[in-house]
């Protein structure tokens, strides 16, 4: 409604104005017109040099109109309609003189105070005759305009509101549904559903609205199965640690067993320091404030100082290790090389997890195209076609071999994958040539 009535009043300001020079344009028009009416009758009735006798009929019809009847004789004076001289001087004394030398004249003029057209023609045979009305007369029927457009205008300003009220009640009902929808979605309903209505904008709001629900829904049970799997993940070492320390404290543990059950303890507590570690890491991924220190790294040299590490890891559980550096590829890339690391880290980790003894863990550096591919790869039970694209959903493969081989904490590769997306690279997993396993992170080189 707002918008109408700014709409009529802007109409009403524009249309004033234009109707305000289109009556003084009509006003002008109409003048010199009767003007020139006026001037033939005079010379079809006046006589070869008499004077100029203004019909009585002509003077009551011009009179009716407001109209002022001036008539200049050839000497430059000025008489009324009946020839009879005036008391005053009705025209300036230009326009007098312009007419007495038989030029028409046409203007605005400025009369005691009063605003007036004044239109006169020249007669045969010398003298003129001049028609004079106030501005005000001749727009008279402005005001009549205006009141018209004015009553348009309003019938324009209900129709109009009328209108933006059905209009506003099509769009803000189903907006409201909407509103109570994301409210009650706050409030953790999850089966909230809209049916669509209204516009197409405003049925977008409730599409928009449902797939929230529905992601949601899934968010929170994937969530929940990923907290349940935590869970049953922390039990066990917590359980370990427990009955071991149960048994140091009561004294059940022999004195040359003491150093073993240290170890088990130890090994558990490890385990659950990565497990806390990882998912903290994972945690914080998404985060504005996760630090990435971006320089000039070269993967080669990264991967000979972290097979220094885990050649000596894998020769302590019986893997044949190497590394291998592809011929003519370049190394260098602007990353970060702590997050490098621990990419390369952790899926060595996971390779050394799954890898029986004998079968080699390899890291190799490869080009391809403007790409460089950092790969490692095992001899392990190695990944299906449907293991490789669940790879790093987080515990997806937890979930499966769970029970069947040595599985981690469930978000190790999720972690992987989450460190090379924030550093501009993907990761990929597929089928090593040792027969097992081969995860690549994908790292532009620009």
């Amino acid at each position: 409604m707002l918008a109408a009535m700014v709409a009529v009043v802007v109409a009403g300001l524009v249309s004033g104005v234009l109707l305000r020079s289109s009556a003084q344009a009509q006003g002008r028009k109409e003048l010199r017109n009767d003007a020139a009416l006026v001037a033939r009758a005079l010379d079809d009735t006046r006589a070869a040099g008499g004077r100029v006798r203004v019909p009585a009929q002509v003077v009551k019809t011009l009179d009716d109109r407001h109209i002022s009847i001036v008539v200049v004789d050839p000497d430059g004076r000025l008489a009324g309609p009946e020839g009879r001289p005036l008391a005053s001087q009705p025209l300036p004394a230009k326009d007098v003189a312009r007419l007495a030398a038989g030029s028409p004249v046409s203007a605005t003029r400025t009369l005691n105070r009063s605003r007036v057209y004044i239109d006169g023609e020249p007669l045969q045979g010398g003298g003129a005759v001049v028609l004079v009305e106030k501005v005000s007369t001749a727009r008279s029927s402005e005001g009549f305009t205006r009141l018209r457009l004015a009553f348009a205008l309003g019938i324009g300003l209900i129709v109009a509101a009328v209108a933006g009220l059905l209009l506003a009640r099509r769009l803000v009902r189903p907006l409201q549904r909407a509103a109570a929808a994301a409210h009650r979605l706050s409030t953790g309903a999850r089966d909230v559903r809209l049916e669509p209505e209204g516009p197409a904008e405003v049925a977008e709001v409730a599409d928009a609205l449902n797939v929230l629900a529905s992601a949601l829904t899934t968010s929170e049970s994937r969530q929940r199965e990923f907290l349940l799997s935590i869970s049953h993940e922390l039990r066990t070492p917590l359980t370990a640690v427990k009955g071991y320390a149960e048994a140091l404290a009561d004294g059940v543990v022999p004195p040359e067993g003491v150093a073993a059950t240290a170890q088990v303890v130890l090994a558990e507590s490890d385990r659950l320091e990565r497990l806390v570690r990882d998912l903290l890491d994972l945690a914080r991924l998404g985060a504005d404030d996760f630090r990435i220190d971006v320089a000039q790294v070269d993967l080669a040299e990264l991967l000979r100082q972290a097979g220094v590490v885990w050649a000596d890891r894998c020769a302590r559980g019986g893997l044949p290790f190497r590394v291998e550096i592809a011929d003519g590829v370049d190394p260098v890339v602007r990353s970060d090389p702590a997050r490098l690391r621990q990419i390369v880290d952790g899926l060595a980790e996971n390779a050394l997890r799954v890898t029986p003894s004998g079968r080699p863990i390899v890291f190799a550096l490869l080009a391809s195209g403007r790409d460089v591919l950092l790969q490692v790869r095992d001899g392990g039970p190695g990944l299906t076609d449907d293991d490789c694209r669940v790879a790093f959903d987080r515990s997806a493969l937890y979930e499966r071999y769970r029970g069947e081989r040595r599985v981690s904490t469930g978000v190790g590769l999720a972690l992987v994958a989450g460190l090379a997306a924030r550093l501009g690279g993907r990761a990929e997993a597929g089928h090593a040539h040792e027969g097992g396993a081969c995860f690549t992170i994908r790292l532009p080189r620009e």
